[in-house]
């Protein structure tokens, strides 16, 4: 079986709404879509009780470490 490729994308260094293209083939993943047609959140890890890193799966089979989610 095929690994997939694995990429960590760093929230506090993406401007605007969120939005950012898919490290391997530039799709766009926006926090706004819930529709799993371009993604699927596949685990989510929490630090005491903040979001500390969202691992999903691009459609093109990549998987994303998004990190660098802010705290309140």
């Amino acid at each position: 079986m095929k690994r997939p490729l694995v990429y960590k994308v760093d929230l506090t260094k993406i401007e605007g709404d969120g939005a950012f293209p898919c490290p391997n083939c530039g799709t766009t993943i926006s926090p706004d879509d819930e529709t799993e047609n371009v993604y699927t959140i596949m685990e989510t890890k929490f630090r005491k009780e903040s979001l500390e890193e969202l691992i999903i799966q691009c459609k093109c089979g990549s998987e994303i470490h998004l990190v660098g989610f802010l705290s309140s």
